[in-house]
């Protein structure tokens, strides 16, 4: 049995990507086999296929790491999850391809309320905000949450999840209509940075009190000033680098306002405590089927049009969350619905 996949055969440019016919995978003894419906597209997708990730999968691969669909088998070991249900997964690589394989554990059965297309752009997302926000910098209820990039894929989700902590959340982005889209997920103020000054802005807002914790993806420019608007004992976190400039902090600044520097990596989070994830990730569905979450979904494409989507995320068009949609989804559509 053969699938269809975007294949990368060497670390290139991502305009180099290409699809092809390969044989179906087959579970291992503690692996799930799943028909994929759709698969999110995260920034990493286009480091990973350039070799510009601190991953670097044996070649030839297809990058992808969430997807959402349909169990097709389970290894022996598996109990978790049986043939026929509907799942959400997060694979690592693999995910462009009309099938992929995920470790048992990184399998999760999704609400009967959630979409394939809302579910294949959940996990990386919702989850490295909660880790960030509930682990890793302990957010209280009242305290001032800031999200850098906030009109992005985790940058919605983090709004949203600090508000369900009980947060006053100020949402910074690129343009008014980033900034309208990140209202409507529940942001108490906005800041337009490119044409107003975020430490200016933020003391309007914060007044002397300052931010109690900064979410940060997009790395660059914004980095220092954000620092410097903490609050004493704040907390930064660092998500990713969307930006593609990796800041040099001041460390004094640190030192100062005695805050706090926090690395988030969800993905080593979730291999080490395969537990607290499982109940982090129940703890998300449940919030879900509450109405406490809402994702957004900024662009779904078929399976060709991977190099659109893929350029849509990495030039940071993307509002929400882009994820690709496969054929196999659409010839099984009443099984996978």
């Amino acid at each position: 049995m053969t699938m269809r996949a975007v294949l990368c055969h060497e670390f290139a440019p991502r305009a180099e990507l290409v699809v092809e016919s390969v044989p179906s995978p087959e579970p291992g003894t503690d692996e799930v086999l799943i028909d994929v419906a759709a698969c999110g597209i995260n920034f990493f997708d286009g480091l990973m296929v350039e070799g510009n990730y601190q991953t670097k999968p044996d070649r030839p691969f297809s990058p992808g790491s969430e997807v959402s669909g349909v169990v097709r088998a389970v290894g022996q070991n598996v109990k978790t999850v049986t043939p026929g249900t509907r799942v959400l997964a997060f694979t690592g690589t693999g995910g462009y391809a009309e099938q992929a394989i995920a470790p048992a554990r990184s399998v999760h059965p999704i609400p009967d309320t959630m979409g394939f297309e809302q579910a294949a752009g959940f996990v990386i997302t919702y989850a490295t905000s909660h880790h960030a926000l509930k682990d890793r910098a302990a957010v209280q209820a009242g305290e001032t949450v800031l999200v850098l990039g906030a009109a992005g894929g985790v940058g919605l989700t983090a709004i949203e999840i600090a508000k369900r902590m009980g947060a006053k959340v100020i949402a910074a982005a690129s343009t008014d209509e980033k900034l309208a889209l990140c209202r409507t997920h529940g942001a108490d103020e906005l800041i337009n940075y490119t044409t107003d000054d975020l430490r200016t802005r933020l003391k309007e807002i914060c007044g002397k009190a300052g931010v109690n914790v900064v979410y940060d993806p997009v790395g660059g420019p914004m980095a220092e000033g954000a620092i410097r608007s903490l609050a004493i004992n704040g907390r930064y976190l660092v998500i990713g680098f969307a930006s593609g400039d990796i800041p040099k902090i001041p460390l004094n600044l640190l030192l100062l306002k005695q805050s706090s520097l926090i690395g988030v990596f969800w993905g080593a989070f979730a291999r080490a405590n395969p537990d607290m994830n499982a109940a982090n990730m129940a703890e998300l569905f449940d919030w879900f089927e509450a109405g406490h979450l809402n994702p957004h979904i900024g662009g779904a494409y078929p399976m060709e049009r991977y190099a659109e989507a893929l350029d849509a995320v990495m030039e940071r068009r993307a509002q929400g969350k882009v994820v690709l949609t496969m054929p196999r989804a659409e010839m099984n559509k009443r099984t996978l619905e």
